[in-house]
């Protein structure tokens, strides 16, 4: 479709990266070019079936391909996720996912690696009109920027959700450790995507080139969109009737993939009401990467680069250098207080180019459009099963 943004997805699913698959594939501004999947949130064979099970669900298996990636931190050993986050799957919490189809699976090996199937997709794009968004560690986005270094020029940007500011840089609740504030999520410095390769998210946000196109979604930003009672509702039923009031709704949801969706939520919320104090609703992180590439087209939904409420507005320009501590390893951040994986900002002077840090942006539309992708998906599997199956 014309005027679309060419996307890859980089993911590890993961019950929010189920939110990313969904927006990327059914968002009318947006052209999925292809998954890949790295380790995380689970093993890589648990987030690779995962995809395909999503992808299933939504009715997307035949449409968008999915490679398999990295195992393993460039450096470094896997680590995945606590179950009490995403479960022993990955994506516990519901059983209306479909499994992933043994063949697809297969193939998702089998087929090029997921770095040369992404340097090949990003190939074939206009220059300066493709995005990456990576919603897990970088490391496959490291890979491919190092085997394939003329697409840092070739790419229009790279959205990346990770990392985190501190010391106040929305009104986000970021919880605390031990009686001190709370900067990560894994540990009390690191957020978890960059924490189990900082070597891959320095390399990608300290490339110059890079940096310049980059935007990254932290928890600061990603605590602010909450799963509310009233954002579940509309998941579940879609938009309230003009009218209708505050009144909850009753029954089971308008399809399967809605209370899938809604139930997937619903699976780490205690976790955010124990461990970070977010009692409104779980956030949703990884699909704000997805939203983030569709800045400056007919379908933005708008990023702040500074708090609209203040006297500056949302106009002001701000423009900042990351630096990813490397320094220690997982043991030492873990019990030992080390700042591994901690993302470091320094505002830089106003004009600079950097890498783009979000202080807010339109909420309300962003759980809309999120309804709306919910309400296209629903007609593409409807569809699919009103069409007779070949004997």
């Amino acid at each position: 479709m014309p005027g679309q943004v060419p996307l890859w997805l980089d993911c590890d699913p993961g019950h929010d990266d189920a939110f990313a698959i969904l927006l990327a594939a059914y968002h009318p501004g947006i052209q999925l070019l292809g998954i890949s999947t790295v380790h995380g949130n689970a093993s890589l064979e648990k987030t690779t079936k995962n995809a395909l099970s999503v992808l299933a669900a939504i009715g997307k298996q035949d449409a968008v391909a999915v490679h398999a990636g990295a195992a393993h931190a460039l450096v470094r050993a896997p680590t995945h996720a606590p179950t009490d986050i995403h479960g022993e799957s990955g994506l516990d919490g519901t059983s209306l996912l479909p499994p992933a189809d043994p063949q697809r699976t297969a193939a998702a090996y089998q087929g090029p690696s997921a770095v040369d199937a992404m340097a090949s997709a990003l190939r074939a794009c206009e220059p300066g009109t493709a995005w990456v968004a990576a919603t897990g560690a970088l490391t496959n986005v490291a890979a491919l920027f190092r085997k394939h270094p003329e697409l840092r020029e070739a790419v229009k940007g790279v959205a990346v959700m990770g990392g985190s500011v501190g010391g106040g840089f929305t009104p986000a609740v970021m919880g605390v450790v031990d009686g001190a504030a709370r900067v990560g999520n894994y540990t009390q410095w690191a957020e978890f995507n960059v924490l189990i390769d900082p070597e891959a998210a320095a390399a990608v946000l300290g490339d110059p080139v890079l940096a310049a196109k980059a935007t990254l979604v932290p928890l600061d930003l990603t605590h602010l969109v909450l799963a509310t009672r009233e954002v579940q509702d509309m998941l579940l039923y879609g938009p309230p009737e003009e009218g209708s009031g505050e009144k909850p709704r009753e029954g089971r949801g308008k399809s399967d993939l809605r209370v899938m969706l809604v139930e997937l939520l619903n699976f780490f919320a205690g976790t955010y009401r124990d461990v970070f104090g977010i009692v409104e609703g779980p956030p949703l992180h990884d699909p704000l990467a997805v939203a983030a590439v569709l800045a400056g087209t007919e379908h933005e939904i708008p990023f702040y680069d500074y708090d609209p409420a203040r006297a500056e507005g949302p106009g002001r320009r701000e423009r900042f250098a990351v630096e990813v501590v490397t320094d220690g390893t997982l043991d030492d951040a873990k019990h030992r207080g080390a700042q591994t994986g901690r993302t470091i900002v320094k505002l830089l002077p106003p004009g600079s180019e950097g890498v783009k840090i979000p202080r807010g942006l339109d909420i309300a539309l962003f759980w809309r459009v999120i309804e709306e992708c919910c309400e296209r998906a629903d007609e593409a599997n409807k569809k699919i099963l009103a069409t007779p199956k070949a004997s």
